[in-house]
């Protein structure tokens, strides 16, 4: 069924023929329908389904006409999904006459304010702290806000952000659209629903945490000192390269964003102690192709839509469960073939299995052929294995803001694709850091695998 099917009117089903899309993913179908006749919505969709076109394209449907006023609000938990659902809006609205900002943290609030006060915008997409604070300064109102989306809505529950969001629904309207998209729905985010919604239908395509079936997983032990020289290997090994590769700490992910350009990588890195302007820079260099290799904490895992990331790595198994999913659905995008590997050492074990138990399978393990897994540390150089990286909880306490050039207003492609359940059952065993390779065989570097889609 083609866009033009869902009641979209002609700009904004242009739009998105000009972005390359023409088929909806199955949250957008169903989503769309009910959000056009101005129905509140509880969507269960995991991120890479496509959500963003779900709620963007009714909305701006809406706003084609009526006054030109703030009328749609979208709250989202970091910086970097807030400039992505800003340039989404921007690519579907162009034949449109929407106007759309973005304001979070690490720019300046000058631009921000003076782009709210003179220039307005009918759409703005900000995370919830800079918000209130241009709320503060008396430089962005909210009165006559008619749509409410609350996307990542579970991630910014467990960023502490449920506060804050309170406070920005006393100050909305009563009557009101209200959207939440969310991947989970733990207690305290049913209870913000409770409040924001009226009687809202719900559409529930999200698994319980699984990932998708086109992801191959599998476990790489290894001895913790010998980390960065297997990275090194699998990189080297890796012929279609584009590699997010996930880190604990900041500290972790500076040392290991060191060694790898010192062995000749292109290389990024990306953390919640970089500038604004670094983490921008990064992300774009890494878009492009400029970097093959994305070194990140957990501040990557949600919400960043990068087209054709053919490797997740974690170089630092992650403490939970919950996130090794969201880190690895960072690849297999639209059900395209993507691969999250996992380097364990000896310390992480107690991890890795608790992964295995919370998918219901065992994760394949393997050893990369040639490398001296025997070798004793001359220099320990792997990365820092400190506390669980806090990046990607940030609490956005007011001090974010603005969209690249400062929240400039632009005009506004969502690149998420479809997700399912977990894949099969795998082999069996123990993680032995310098046993033989139990599971299924495969190459480091498969590029027949790489049948990807742009949507």
């Amino acid at each position: 069924m083609p866009f033009s099917s869902l009641g979209l009117p002609e700009p904004i089903t242009r739009g998105v023929r000009a972005a390359g899309y023409s088929i909806p993913t199955p949250i957008q179908a169903r989503a769309i329908p009910l959000i056009l006749p101005g129905h509140d919505l509880v969507a269960a969709a995991q991120t890479g389904s496509g959500k963003t076109a779900a709620f963007l394209l009714p909305i701006l449907a809406r706003l084609l006409h009526g006054p030109r006023a703030l009328r749609a609000l979208i709250l989202v938990p970091t910086r970097e999904l807030a400039a992505q659902v800003e340039e989404c809006a921007h690519d579907y609205s162009k034949y449109a006459e929407v106007s759309t900002g973005a304001v979070y943290g690490g720019v300046p609030i000058g631009p921000q304010e003076r782009m709210l006060r003179h220039e307005g915008v009918d759409l703005l997409v900000a995370t919830p702290g800079r918000l209130l604070d241009l709320h503060g300064r008396h430089s962005v109102s909210l009165d006559e806000v008619e749509v409410l989306v609350l996307d990542e809505a579970d991630r910014m529950v467990d960023m502490g952000f449920a506060p804050d969001l309170q406070r920005i629904l006393k100050l909305l309207p009563t009557k009101r659209q209200t959207l939440m998209f969310s991947a989970t729905m733990p207690p305290e985010l049913n209870r913000v629903a409770k409040e924001a919604l009226r009687n809202p239908q719900r559409i529930d395509l999200a698994p319980p945490s699984r990932p998708v079936e086109s992801i191959e997983q599998t476990f790489y032990p290894v001895p913790r000192h010998l980390k960065v020289d297997l990275l090194h290997e699998i990189l080297e090994q890796s012929q279609d390269r584009s590699a997010l590769v996930f880190t604990r700490t900041k500290h972790g992910a500076d040392r290991l964003y060191r060694q790898l350009k010192t062995r000749g990588h292109r290389v990024g890195v990306m953390h919640g102690d970089r500038s604004q302007g670094q983490r921008e820079r990064a992300l774009g260099d890494f878009k492009r192709g400029r970097v093959e290799v994305l070194v990140a904490t957990d501040i990557a895992s949600r919400g960043i839509d990068v087209d054709d990331i053919t490797h997740v790595i974690n170089y630092d198994v992650p403490r939970t469960p919950e996130d090794y999913v969201h880190r690895i659905g960072r690849t297999g995008r639209m059900n395209a073939a993507g691969d999250a590997l996992t380097l364990v050492s000896h310390e992480e074990e107690k991890d890795a299995k608790a992964i295995e138990r919370f998918l219901g399978r065992r994760i394949p393990t393997e050893t990369v052929p040639g490398f001296d897994y025997g070798r004793r540390a001359e220099k320990v150089s792997h990365a820092s294995h400190g506390g669980p990286e806090r990046a990607g909880a940030e609490r956005d306490s007011g001090r974010r803001g603005g969209r690249g050039a400062h929240g400039a207003v632009h005009r506004s492609s969502d690149h998420e694709g479809a997700r399912s359940a977990s894949g099969t059952h795998a082999g069996p065993g123990a993680i032995v850091p310098s046993g033989p390779s139990h599971g299924r065989r495969r190459r480091v570097n498969a590029p027949d695998r790489r049948n990807r889609r742009k949507m």
